[in-house]
């Protein structure tokens, strides 16, 4: 064995002999001279163990002198090595208790200590039910912003509907022609077209008050993730330099949209028009469909560009590809864990909605009878009392819609980008990601 520091034992001699300069054990001054002695040892007493030794595994460094000569046993194991010590009441052999990074792992060694939990969610990669579930804390834990900021733009937007609606939509549609059976072509056509032009407006409004509401919430439920509050004067300072660029955003995923249903639909309207009617018609179903799912597999695919352009501060296209990044291989993860909270959104808030509305054709007999006919002219005591139970609706929709975006946003990340690390060091976790728990 080579005499290298760390290989070579303590006391040991080397294995060559003496080194010059080298100091070693003291010759026994009344050691007897070997040239003296007639002949060889009969009782054969050089240097040699004892007949009495310890147990194996149990030995222990000597107190007294050694012997000339004596290479004394190698040294007990190191820390770590041999059996555990008894289990204890903190943990495996007592680690529970003071050795850091096992506390957290319970009784034994049952699996990897739990994941910091600084705010609404844990640093880790999250379940379905733990994404909803912390869309939901942050709307109870910080229900001040974000009830808040839901009832501004729910009233705002609630109320521009109401008005267009009251004066401007009662008047230049008509939808009556839907209903009657003896219509004419040109008849229905401009009723569809009426009713094409009214829910587009509305949904057109909706879509801006939706995006106004996500912007916003966006931040605090970033903030909330890091177990943070934030007022709403913060978050729309926050989010303010971003909200153009979110309009723009939107604009572009809804034109993508539609074009592609247009683009789709256009071979139909083409073959109709010259003459073969219901081949048209198939052949406009068919493109439409078509169509329809290939821009549904392209607005999941984009979905999370909101939350990477308002966090990130990026650009349009920027977001897009961002977006495009972190859904490639879990598109169909996401699109479950978004249409499922937007059911269950819409499910709340139609056990919230529904009794309004009849409330509304309660108190207003001309607007219950035009709703229930699914006409436009509906009277001031229905808009106004089915606004209330719209509002009060969206005020539900909005936090769990777009809670559920930004933590999805953020689950993706922490699956690919190890986003947890840094989230626990903005959150102030010490220790986290380096053996020890810091939760």
């Amino acid at each position: 064995m080579n005499d290298t520091p760390g290989w070579a034992s303590p006391g040991s001699a080397p294995s060559d002999g003496q080194e010059p300069g080298a100091s070693g054990p003291t010759e026994p001054a009344d050691r007897p001279d070997p040239a003296q002695q007639p002949g060889p040892d009969p009782q054969n007493t050089g240097p040699k163990w004892s007949k009495e030794q310890p147990p194996p595994g149990q030995w222990s460094a000597p107190t007294g002198p050694q012997a000339p000569g004596q290479t004394p046993p190698p040294p007990p194991p190191g820390p770590g090595w041999g059996p555990p010590p008894p289990a204890g009441p903190g943990g495996y052999g007592g680690y529970g208790g003071g050795h850091p990074g096992y506390g957290a792992w319970g009784s034994g060694w049952g699996g990897p200590p739990p994941a910091a939990k600084p705010g609404v969610i844990p640093l880790r990669p999250l379940g379905v039910g733990e994404i909803l579930d912390g869309a939901v804390s942050t709307m109870r834990t910080y229900w001040r912003t974000v009830l808040g900021i839901s009832l501004t733009v729910a009233i705002v937007t609630e109320i521009l509907v109401i008005l267009l609606q009251g004066f401007v939509l009662n008047d230049l549609a008509s939808t009556e022609a839907l209903n009657d059976p003896s219509a004419t072509l040109s008849e229905l056509a401009r009723a569809t077209r009426d009713a094409l032009l009214s829910s587009s407006v509305i949904f057109l409004i909706s879509v801006i008050g939706a995006i106004i509401a996500t912007a916003l919430l966006t931040t605090v439920t970033s903030r909330a993730v890091l177990g943070k509050s934030v007022t709403t004067g913060e978050a729309w300072r926050d989010a303010r330099p971003q909200v153009l660029r979110l309009f723009g955003l939107l604009f572009l995923l809804l034109l993508m949209t539609f074009g592609l249903v247009f683009v789709g639909a256009l071979p139909g309207i083409l073959v109709a028009a010259s003459g073969s009617g219901d081949g048209g018609a198939a052949l406009v179903f068919l493109g439409i469909l078509g169509a329809g799912i290939v821009a549904l597999w392209l607005w999941f695919r984009f979905s999370l560009a909101s939350p990477a352009l308002m966090l990130e501060k990026q650009g349009i296209m920027k977001a897009l590809s961002r977006s495009a990044k972190l859904v490639r291989g879990s598109w169909w993860r996401v699109f479950g864990i978004q249409l499922l909270a937007t059911i269950i959104a819409n499910i709340v808030a139609a056990i919230v909605v529904i009794p309004f509305t009849f409330l509304a054709g309660a108190l207003s007999g001309d607007g219950a009878t035009s709703f229930l006919e699914g006409t436009n002219d509906l009277g001031w005591t229905f808009l106004i009392v089915s606004g209330v139970g719209s509002v009060i609706g969206s005020m539900i929709t909005f936090p769990i819609t777009a809670g559920v975006t930004v933590l999805l946003y953020i689950d993706q990340r922490i699956r690919r980008e190890a986003l947890d690390l840094e989230l626990a060091r903005a959150a102030g976790v010490q220790g986290y990601g380096t053996g020890t728990p810091g939760s």
